[in-house]
């Protein structure tokens, strides 16, 4: 990721997404069986808006970069964003991303560099903004220039919620 990248600041409308969830901590990490789960079912999804993937975190009592530790317990989902919540598989569940404003960065290369891009987001990028993290659902878009975790083309957004100072 270069270094000096800025974001850009999106505010966001409510979006509905049907997936999987998982709850999990970075020293038990379990997202390789959620979307080993979820990928082969994601296509019984009706009314698809398109098809990007969301990898969703949720930090239940939010993100405090402080406290956050490898055991740090959160919830990731896998899903993708619909029209409507009418017959979502029974299987899988509902999550409606609130709106609001998002530091939208992008980040490139395999999921064993996107430390690098987080730590510049949230050691870098954030304390000299005008922004801080508010407690809202974290995620990345895996559009078309997704190429797969292990290849260092592979792009995806990293939307970040924030709020003004």
């Amino acid at each position: 990721m270069n270094q000096l990248q800025q974001p850009v600041i999106i505010q966001m409308e409510a979006r509905k997404l049907v997936g999987v969830h998982i709850s999990h901590s970075l020293s038990n990490r379990k997202t390789k069986a959620l979307w080993s789960t979820f990928m082969p079912k994601r296509n019984r999804i009706e009314n698809r808006v398109d098809e990007n993937l969301f990898s969703i975190q949720i930090y239940e009592s939010g993100l405090d970069m402080i406290d956050f530790t490898a055991q740090t317990v959160f919830t990731t989902w896998g899903a993708v964003a619909v029209t409507d919540f009418v017959d979502v598989p029974q299987d899988m569940a509902t999550i409606v991303l609130k709106e609001g404003l998002y530091a939208v960065f992008v980040h490139k290369g395999t999921t064993d560099t996107f430390h690098k891009t987080a730590q510049y987001i949230y050691e870098v990028w954030m304390p000299s903004s005008i922004y801080a993290l508010d407690d809202r659902a974290h995620f990345e878009i895996l559009g078309r220039n997704y190429l797969g975790p292990m290849n260092p083309d592979s792009e995806e957004e990293v939307w970040i919620p924030i709020k003004y100072k």
